[in-house]
């Protein structure tokens, strides 16, 4: 395998995480595309180009290039309203390959990420006669069943619809993690043959162990109180709430935990993400908690862990989370995670050792799992340390391999048929 094209319509690898749509895909992407190219792969990788970035091709390094294929307005379009231009996307990827066709680039292989990418790989497979490899990062049955808000009245069908299709097609489906896997199975009817396990990776150049004091020094929080660190983007789908009235109730309870400083690093995203805002500011404020709230704008991938090692606890209270990046780059940096019993999240935080598991719906749990971490340094300092001895296990290169070495099968064998 040397040749190889990834595709990510509705989100770039190099815009930032935390902002719009982006998010633990745009890392996934971007490392992962790293990790091979350094592995001797020329990864091209083909975005929507929305008007923020104004050159049409970037080299982010050696063997990895960016593409920003115009489809629609070139200014960012809201992700529900992109179905209506994948094909014109796809036509632009279509036409790029034939450019860099004549540069002697020619796909081996493409890897289609999330459903829209798919859609486009579904075509650009047979037009091509290459194998497709697809990995969804998020499914619609299972996002559906987690926060049917989120979910759209045309859309369930819509795109559950496409992700069959693509489940069918794919030459090989990339699952983070073996609950992944069962969901692809269960709900999609997969081939087991054909799904790979691909745990993501931690970079960890930035994601280790550091000295707690200087870190919030870095961030301008106080050194001597309990931090409570939330990352991600903010949406129902993301539970925010749920951390917000535990601590209510640590507050109510009195003690030393009573104190603790909540960090929201990231914004609004989706077209429920200002509503859900809004009713967070609300809910703060009626609890009496927005003194003891500081909210962060989105922040550099390689920033995030400074937040993080200035952190007591790491929260994830996702009602939804196929693998759950930021518990697994928490848990790098030692710093013990609560998470919902969710998902990816199941695979990576190991109950009772490295952090908690926990009902996404149920404040009390949150409010005692809180409870006994911040009242108890040395059990929470156990915790972080046993959580950075095992993420030290994921690495991007380790992925890159796993998936080099599947990608070298598919293209070895005939083309999958679709069902």
């Amino acid at each position: 395998m040397r040749d190889l094209a990834i595709l990510s319509m509705h989100t770039s690898p190099l815009a930032q995480p935390g902002t719009g749509d982006g998010g633990g895909m745009n890392v996934y992407v971007r490392q992962m595309a790293a990790a091979l190219a350094r592995s001797g792969v020329r990864c091209e990788v083909f975005t929507r180009a929305d008007g923020t970035e104004c050159t049409a091709v970037v080299d982010v390094e050696p063997g990895f290039r960016v593409h920003h294929v115009p489809a629609g307005p070139l200014a960012p379009v809201a992700k529900e309203e992109l179905p209506s231009l994948v094909e014109e996307w796809t036509d632009g990827v279509a036409d790029r390959f034939a450019t860099l066709a004549a540069a002697e680039w020619s796909p081996e292989a493409i890897h289609a990420n999330y459903w829209l990418s798919g859609v486009a790989g579904h075509r650009l497979k047979h037009e091509l006669e290459v194998p497709l490899v697809s990995t969804f990062h998020t499914l619609d049955r299972v996002m559906a069943e987690a926060s049917p808000e989120e979910i759209r009245s045309e859309e369930p069908a819509r795109r559950a619809h496409a992700e069959s299709e693509i489940v069918g097609c794919s030459d090989a489906i990339l699952a983070s993690c073996d609950v992944e896997a069962r969901q692809l199975t269960d709900l999609y009817g997969a081939d087991p043959e054909r799904i790979e396990i691909v745990p993501p990776g931690v970079e960890h150049a930035f994601f280790g162990p550091g000295n707690r004091v200087q870190a919030r020094r870095a961030i301008g929080m106080p050194g001597d109180e309990p931090l409570v660190t939330f990352v991600g983007r903010i949406q129902p789908l993301k539970g925010l709430g749920v951390v917000v009235e535990a601590l209510a109730r640590l507050r109510g309870a009195g003690g030393r935990p009573a104190g603790a400083t909540l960090v929201v690093v990231g914004g609004p995203s989706g077209p429920s993400g200002p509503a859900e805002l809004a009713r967070i500011e609300e809910l703060l404020r009626r609890l009496g908690l927005r003194d003891r709230t500081r909210f962060v704008p989105p922040q550099p991938h390689e920033m995030l862990s400074t937040y993080l090692r200035a952190s007591d606890v790491c929260v994830v209270p996702s009602r939804s989370e196929s693998f759950g990046l930021v518990a697994l780059e928490a848990a790098a940096c030692g710093v013990p995670v609560l998470a919902s019993a969710v998902g990816g999240l199941v695979t990576l935080v190991d109950d009772g050792r490295t952090g908690h598991l926990l009902d996404p719906h149920d404040p009390h749990a949150w409010a005692d799992a809180l409870a006994r971490l911040l009242g108890d340094p040395a059990e929470a300092f156990a915790l972080g340390r046993a959580g950075a001895a095992r993420a030290a296990a994921y690495t991007w290169s380790a992925a890159a391999a796993t998936l080099h070495a599947r990608l070298e099968q598919v293209t070895e064998r005939a083309l999958v048929e679709c069902r």
